[in-house]
């Protein structure tokens, strides 16, 4: 059945009191590597830490999405994973999913509880941690303390309660074969941020 785009609102939530945003520049957070680790963050936007180049140009539409409220959302507990689309373009699907994961994180959801996966280039703070090196980068994941950022091909990153997918490039039948594999790592909530038509196409021919 095809996916109804949503706007970015992210329905899903956990126990707890909500996270409040931190405000200006966080102290950077210890990493398993010698030398000093800048942690480049966007500016007015809570969250995670975010890679040192600006994500793709939004074009005209994305950038007249509103950005609504995070409505009630399904218990954690849930036995099927839920899925929701994003409508982005692609070049747009990168600021889509770091909407997407701000939203999540502003709604209590723990920041090691997300991976956020790209089908096209890196996510910008997945090329910075690369270049520290690999042990360095999946140092971090396997630590899971983090929102973690990773090519969705990539076998090494494994499952997390929430997995936002940015459909930012590949041929469609790579991305056909990817979008299952990210719902298989997604244990609660699988996000996906790209163009409705291609992506539904795509789920539609690897069903």
């Amino acid at each position: 059945m095809p996916l109804i785009p949503e706007e970015p609102q992210i329905h899903e939530s956990v126990p707890g009191p909500r996270v409040a945003p931190a405000s200006g520049h966080a102290a950077s957070t210890p990493r398993p590597v010698p030398g000093p680790r800048p942690v480049p963050m966007r500016p007015g936007r809570p969250g995670p830490k975010r890679g040192p180049a600006a994500p793709a140009q939004r074009t005209p539409a994305d950038a007249a999405r509103p950005t609504p409220a995070v409505p009630p959302v399904p218990s954690k507990t849930s036995a099927k994973t839920q899925l929701q689309l994003i409508p982005a373009s692609e070049q747009g699907a990168l600021d889509a999913a770091d909407e997407a994961v701000d939203l999540l994180l502003e709604s209590g959801r723990a920041p090691g509880d997300v991976l956020v996966l790209t089908t096209g280039d890196p996510h910008p703070w997945a090329a910075h941690e690369l270049s520290f090196g690999e042990a360095s980068y999946w140092a971090q994941h396997d630590a899971g303390d983090d929102v973690f950022y990773a090519a969705a091909d990539a076998g090494r990153a494994t499952g997390r309660p929430v997995v936002v997918v940015a459909v930012n490039g590949g041929a469609d039948t790579d991305v056909a074969r990817l979008l299952p594999q990210a719902m298989a790592r997604a244990g609660v909530l699988l996000i996906v941020c790209g163009d409705p038509q291609r992506i539904n196409t795509m789920l539609t021919a690897s069903v």
